[in-house]
């Protein structure tokens, strides 16, 4: 659906080009979420709302979203891996936030498209 679209190649060439994000975060445990945490709960939020505003989805495409998060979040954990489990830091929280709705918007471009018409 979005993970074979240009689009989505587009946003993970966002994140590539924002990796220094990510590096020289510590694996000290300052009581903040993991990056992987906050990566699942943003993406998460994203998905609620986006099959929120989109009532009509049907059980089928709710699932197809379903399984191209999970793809999402593999690849972000592939790209990601040596940092997963860091503790996240604010800047960090920021970008994962503005990817999760980016990743948001290319699936309501999606559905609009595919499903709406």
């Amino acid at each position: 659906m979005v993970t074979d679209t240009e689009g989505y190649i587009h946003i993970i060439e966002y994140l590539t080009a924002h990796l220094s994000l990510f590096e020289n975060s510590s694996n000290i445990d300052n009581n903040n979420s993991s990056v992987l945490a906050v990566i699942e709960q943003e993406m998460s939020e994203q998905i609620i709302s986006l099959c929120n505003q989109n009532e009509t989805l049907t059980f089928n495409q709710r699932n197809t979203i379903i399984r191209e998060i999970d793809a999402i979040v593999y690849d972000l954990q592939e790209i990601l891996s040596g940092v997963m489990n860091n503790s996240v830091t604010s800047e960090q929280v920021a970008f994962i936030k503005e990817f999760a709705i980016l990743i948001k918007n290319l699936f309501d471009t999606e559905i609009h498209s595919q499903f709406l018409l």
